[in-house]
């Protein structure tokens, strides 16, 4: 089982890049971890946010196999503590098999076949963050959640 963060467009902002790049270094040490990046599209002045979405629902959908789990990030979605979403992480690993794919969409969300194919929905907060700050925020919990299950002393409670 691996974990994969599938994003919509690129990490440009140097900043988050940068700090992100720290937490998925990070990562790697306890899951096999990797990212994809859906480049944005093009062009898009002339179309409806309802067009834009289902144009970057269909390139996610290409990125996603029926095996997978597929999370998305999302407004709606279930909202953790630390502790939790580790002890929620440890459950579905232990069910194992199937790869969590956690999906980051794009400025508008997603569209209504991308939520129709999901496995579930999760929420950082219920608060509105940038897209690309969302990355490294949640490979930042991802790691915390995997110090917390190896009982190491990064997370303080």
């Amino acid at each position: 089982m691996k974990i994969i963060l599938l994003t919509v467009g690129k990490t440009d902002i140097g900043w988050v890049a940068e700090g992100l790049s720290s937490y998925v270094s990070r990562l790697r040490h306890y899951v096999p971890f990797e990212m994809l990046e859906i480049p944005e599209l093009k062009n898009v002045s002339s179309l409806t946010r309802d067009q834009i979405k289902l144009r970057e629902g269909e390139l996610i959908l290409k990125n996603v196999r029926p095996s997978d789990n597929v999370i998305l990030l999302d407004e709606r979605g279930k909202e953790y503590r630390s502790v939790e979403f580790a002890r929620k992480l440890e459950e579905v690993m232990a069910r194992g098999g199937r790869d969590m794919v956690f999906v980051i969409g794009g400025a508008y969300g997603f569209s209504q076949q991308v939520y129709e194919r999901s496995d579930s929905m999760l929420s950082l907060s219920r608060m509105t963050f940038s897209h690309q700050m969302v990355r490294a925020v949640f490979v930042e919990q991802l790691y915390r959640a995997f110090t917390i299950l190896k009982g190491e002393p990064y997370h303080h409670e």
